[in-house]
């Protein structure tokens, strides 16, 4: 089935360095999953806790419903994931020991059942961050040489 992607955590990728994916349900209110058709979400100050062996997705902003009658769901409230007991385990156990965490990278509908991508990530540190950005440079010095010579009258 094909992914609808609602929103992408853009800053996700540019913080941390990403191990693993996982792809795990919400359990959502119906206003909310309204809200979220329209594309009305942020994942921008996001992120996943595990507690009493339950994955949260925790200050995730899903703005409510304008038609909904008078909803009083917080809009950055705890959503619970829906995971495996033994992914919880394995995830709460590479959080605790090797100082990874989880950030939530993408929200989307796969056959009418919304969904996030968690990613396992760690911390980028500065030189990281520089070290990505003078690659991307390169990369785009590169494109354009190469959009350049593809230009040239043939025969010169």
């Amino acid at each position: 089935m094909s992914r609808q992607v609602i929103v992408t955590n853009r800053r996700a990728r540019r913080q941390y360095h990403v191990t693993e994916t996982l792809e795990a349900g919400l359990v959502l209110a119906g206003s909310e999953v309204k809200s979220l058709r329209q594309r009305q979400a942020s994942l921008a100050e996001a992120y996943c806790r595990i507690k009493a062996g339950e994955a949260f997705l925790v200050d995730a902003h899903i703005t409510p419903y304008s038609h909904a009658p008078d909803s009083e769901l917080e809009p950055a409230r705890p959503r619970k994931l829906l995971l495996h007991k033994r992914q919880i385990r394995r995830l709460r156990k590479m959080v605790e020991q090797k100082g990874y965490t989880l950030v939530p990278l993408q929200m989307y509908f796969v056959g009418g059942m919304a969904k996030v991508e968690i990613g396992l990530a760690r911390g980028k540190r500065l030189y990281d961050k520089r070290a990505d950005i003078a690659e991307r440079d390169v990369r785009r010095q590169l494109e354009r040489t190469r959009k350049q010579h593809g230009r040239s009258p043939a025969g010169a």
